[in-house]
This record gives C-alpha cells, structure tokens and sequence, in this order.
C-alpha cells in the first residue's frame, strides 16, 4: 500500500526525520539517536516515508542508510505555490490596515 506524501508530512517526527536527511544520508542508528523513541519506532516512520517516496533505502553491510528523495517534495511545493500567492495577498492586506491604524505615540 502506497502513503501518500500528505500523510507521510503530517507527522512531526516525520518532518523531522526528513530535516535530518538534508544534509546527506544517515544511518537508521544515527536518526533513531536524535529522538527519544525507540529504533524500531523510527524504523517504522522511515518505512512510512519510503512508502510515500520521500526517502529511499540504501543497505550497507549490516546497516541501512536513508537518503532524502527531494522529488514529492517539490510536487507539494508547486501544489502549494497558488496558495503562497493567496497568503501573500492577505499578508499585505492586513499590513496596510494596520499601518492606516493611529499609534499610541501618534493620536491623529
């Protein structure tokens, strides 16, 4: 069964674990270090990654290192580039109101 990426995203430490993997790739026992989880409960959101494509297995010898596949990441980013503009526009509509609103130092 394929995870989709919005899933695999949802979870913090899933997020997380992908953050890890910008750098290059790391061991399952290096990730499973910077959480207090245990290794088969970082195992198991890896496998959720891998399921959704946004990471990919690579074994060597008797350890498995997990390296960022950037490709659904830049799928969500050009689903989610309309909305940028949308939150942009509202941004900047709150700004100029509040800079239209009186000061305390400036009562007019």
């Amino acid at each position: 069964m394929a995870t989709d990426v919005f899933s695999a995203l949802a979870n913090p430490v899933r997020r997380r674990l992908l953050e890890s993997l910008r750098d290059g790739p790391r061991a399952v026992n290096d990730l499973a270090g910077r959480f207090e989880l245990s290794r088969p409960a970082v195992s198991e959101h890896l496998q959720v990654l891998r399921q959704a494509g946004l990471v990919r297995e690579e074994p060597r010898g008797r350890q498995r290192f997990y390296h960022l596949a950037p490709e659904p990441l830049a799928e969500v980013g050009e689903w989610l580039h309309p909305f940028e503009h949308y939150w942009r526009a509202r941004l900047h509509s709150l700004r100029d109101l509040l800079d239209e609103q009186p000061t305390k130092e400036d009562p007019t």
